[in-house]
């Protein structure tokens, strides 16, 4: 498997495939928990909701285990393959700068680590909320965000800051050394090439949700 898998290039999967792959690896790793060790295409379309066939265009994109004929494919490869995709391989350290509410519940969610992150300290400028402790992560002034990027050799930071301080701390954790950024702020950050940012608009999101809704409840009405 893993020389096939020296030839497998990421970029050739198309965005909306990395969308859905996080999703097939939870499933795929409860069924693992249930003892599961051979699952079908099918099995996996009924449970998710998705077409068997969208599933194995999938599963071909990602992972170069092959399916049984009438029996499927083995669990425990296609959770390795889909994880090595998805760069879950290697837990990677992160910093995140804005302990509010929504910091606080990053910080807080133990689940991360099950998908290769690893959120190691926090920043804020606000000193009341420095020098605590939030799940054993400690939160540390924000003039030490560039030294402690620098001093651990940290590559991903967290943006849960208000519009307004947004590309600040973005310019800071790159002229550190960052070179992934996921964006929490309603703002778009300016970066460099070299940059992979991930923007997360969670008013676009909520808009979307909305019109979604609208269409239903005129579907019920009518």
């Amino acid at each position: 498997m893993e020389e096939n898998l020296k030839n497998f290039k990421k970029n050739e999967i198309s965005p909306a495939i990395m969308r859905r792959l996080p999703n097939y690896l939870r499933y795929l790793k409860e069924k693992q928990k249930e003892g599961v060790e051979i699952i079908s295409s099918v099995n996996i379309a009924d449970d998710m909701k998705l077409s068997p066939i969208q599933v194995k265009k999938d599963i071909a994109s990602s992972s170069k285990v092959q399916g049984k004929p009438r029996i499927g494919f083995e669990v425990d490869g296609l959770i390795a393959d889909i994880e090595r995709v998805l760069g879950y391989g290697n837990v990677n350290d992160a910093v995140l700068v804005g302990a509010g509410q929504l910091g606080k519940t990053l910080l807080s969610y133990t689940g991360f680590e099950n998908y290769g992150l690893n959120i190691v300290a926090a920043f804020d400028s606000d000193p009341a909320k420095c020098n605590i402790k939030i799940k054993n992560k400690t939160v540390y002034p924000v003039e030490r965000l560039s030294e402690i990027i620098k001093k651990y050799n940290i590559r991903m930071g967290i943006i849960t800051v208000p519009e307004r301080f947004a590309q600040n701390i973005c310019d800071i954790m790159v002229e550190a050394g960052i070179k992934a950024i996921w964006n929490f702020a309603p703002t778009h950050l300016i970066v460099p090439d070299k940059v992979a940012l991930k923007n997360e608009d969670l008013a676009a999101s909520l808009a979307i949700l909305s019109s979604q809704l609208k269409v239903i409840l005129n579907k019920q009405e009518n």
